[in-house]
């Protein structure tokens, strides 16, 4: 698998706190490894357009599609509480 980062993900992360960009390329490796990794708590976000989401922290998410053997990434944001 590998993983690609979409121009909208890339803006996004530009404009997130630098240890939030930093646990986003943690995550992404563990993402690389492991889909079921426990740290990233990934499941189906939207069904009918195959979106994924994964933990970043406990207050940030990053979302994600998973094709033939790659991985988009989407889009990163806080969490909603």
């Amino acid at each position: 698998m590998r993983a690609v980062y979409t121009p909208n993900i890339i803006g996004q992360l530009a404009a997130a706190p630098l240890p939030i960009q930093r646990a986003l390329e943690k995550q992404v490796r563990f993402l690389l490894r492991d889909l079921r990794h426990p740290s990233l708590r990934a499941k189906k976000y939207d069904e009918a357009n195959n979106i994924w989401q994964a933990r970043v922290t406990d207050a940030w998410r990053f979302y994600f599609r998973i094709e033939a053997d790659t991985y988009q990434l989407l889009s990163i944001r806080p969490h909603p509480k």
